[in-house]
């Protein structure tokens, strides 16, 4: 490869990894929301067990897979050397991404309780989304 090959294709992944980072500003705020959105209605479903029902899972499934790819989103962009995040901005991706499966891992252990768990999983999630933005806001 030439030295201007490797200069085009140095400044096209600067290019993409500019815009993943874009993206993940964007995609964080949709990240906190829907894990709040699903925690607050968690909670509601925990007191009023005659709205429980399968959607609500869904919506689960759907805010916690959000995150998960807000942190994959947030690891593409820090692959660039060039772009340095804040040590605790990364702690709060890693802690979101590993309440996830701690939350699935022992949801089985509390029966009757589990819309109270995931609902206050979400809230959580959402506060680390939160604090994450704070560290680069």
């Amino acid at each position: 490869m030439s030295v201007v090959e490797i200069n085009a294709l140095m400044l096209a992944v600067g290019s993409a990894t500019r815009h993943a980072l874009d993206i993940h500003a964007w995609w964080g705020w949709v990240a906190i929301v829907a894990n709040g959105a699903a925690g607050v209605v968690g909670l509601v479903l925990w007191r009023h067990w005659q709205w429980r029902g399968r959607w609500y899972w869904w919506m689960c499934a759907t805010a916690q897979a959000i995150m998960l790819v807000q942190v994959f989103l947030g690891v593409v962009v820090v692959s660039d050397e060039s772009i340095v995040a804040p040590r605790f901005h990364m702690f709060y991706g890693f802690v979101a991404f590993i309440t996830v499966g701690l939350v699935y891992s022992y949801r089985v252990q509390l029966p009757g309780r589990v819309e109270m768990l995931y609902g206050f999983t979400g809230l959580f999630i959402m506060g680390l989304g939160l604090r994450a933005w704070l560290q680069v806001a």
